[in-house]
């Protein structure tokens, strides 16, 4: 018999036995890294929504001024403008730059008349307040034609760099190119910030007007005044954004409806992410809500809250809940 004959193995023999691996403690480790990854997601949700909430000053103006791509324009829409500035001066027509800014101040100071109207109807007011009311409105008009007529020459500036925009974005290699693309979305970032600019200005005119007409108020006229004033669409959507954060948040850290909040947080992350397109020239990094994005997929596909949160215990309590916790660990 040959030396290789005598080597060989029957066939029956037992194959090499692999090292053993403690399958409890596996899974005991997904179970820790996947709570700890839920929770840690949830907690930066949580902690977004609630600092938006607690600053007044916060708006998502900026975010949504400086969306880029095919939804840009949605997301434009709503901002407050101070008067009717797309209508005026920030629309490209035949009017000449004198005629448009005369359009825009009367739509500013119309819209002073209007609530001024409006607080003589909350809080009537004696010959003399209104009188005086009238006469801080006369002043502001006067201050918002003098400051008109200082940016007069930027104003024509602008109103020519509008049309020159207009003219690129109807270039047939304004979208193909991806030059022709980033040039596009400078100007237009460029000149949405021009007109950002002067609206704040005359919007400080306004401000200090209804601080005047505030000033002869006593409390209790005040607070009626301010209550009645109606939100803005843009309050409500932020509004609207910060609840929805601190909620998915919350549930998050609980692993309460993990799965429905993390799609939630998914759709969220989803409309952040769809503002700057990677695809589209100038668009702003969005690596960190891709990274998020991904950790919540993980979080709504494994049964984290069944193993981990009160989804746990609200399966047991509520069976008509078990549906939203179909995937959790049989015993």
């Amino acid at each position: 018999m040959s030396s290789a004959a005598a080597v060989r193995r029957p066939a029956h023999a037992t194959p090499p036995a692999l090292p053993l691996v403690n399958p409890m403690r596996s899974t005991l480790l997904a179970v820790a890294a996947l709570a700890f990854l839920r929770i840690v997601v949830g907690l930066h949700f949580f902690l977004e929504g609630t600092s938006h909430l607690r600053d007044p000053e916060w708006s998502s103006a900026g975010f949504r001024k400086a969306a880029v791509g095919p939804w840009a324009d949605r997301y434009r829409a709503g901002l407050p403008e101070e008067g009717d500035w797309s209508g005026t001066l920030g629309a490209v027509d035949g009017r000449t730059v004198e005629e448009a800014a005369a359009a825009w101040r009367m739509s500013v100071t119309q819209s002073w008349q209007r609530l001024l109207d409006e607080r003589c109807r909350l809080v009537p007011l004696d010959a003399k307040r209104k009188a005086d009311a009238e006469a801080g409105l006369a002043a502001a008009t006067a201050g918002l034609e003098d400051y008109v007529a200082e940016i007069e020459d930027d104003l024509a500036d602008h109103r020519l760099q509008l049309q020159r925009l207009a003219a690129m974005e109807r270039a047939p290699d304004a979208a193909a190119v991806p030059f022709a693309r980033e040039r596009v979305a400078k100007k237009r970032r460029e000149l949405a910030s021009q007109a950002s600019a002067w609206m704040k200005d005359a919007a400080a005119i306004g401000g200090k007007l209804v601080a005047a007409w505030d000033a002869p108020l006593s409390t209790e006229e005040r607070l009626r005044v301010d209550a009645a004033a109606p939100p803005t669409r843009l309050w409500k959507a932020d509004r609207f954004v910060s609840w929805s954060l601190v909620t998915i948040g919350a549930c998050l850290v609980l692993g309460l409806f993990t799965k429905f909040n993390a799609i939630g947080g998914v759709c969220f992350l989803a409309s952040v992410i769809a503002s700057q397109p990677f695809w589209v020239a100038g668009a702003q990094p969005t690596y960190d809500q891709w990274v998020e994005l991904a950790a919540l997929l993980v979080i709504a596909a494994l049964p984290t809250g069944g193993w981990s949160g009160l989804d746990h215990f609200l399966s047991r309590w509520f069976p008509c809940c078990q549906a939203l916790n179909k995937s959790e660990v049989r015993r």
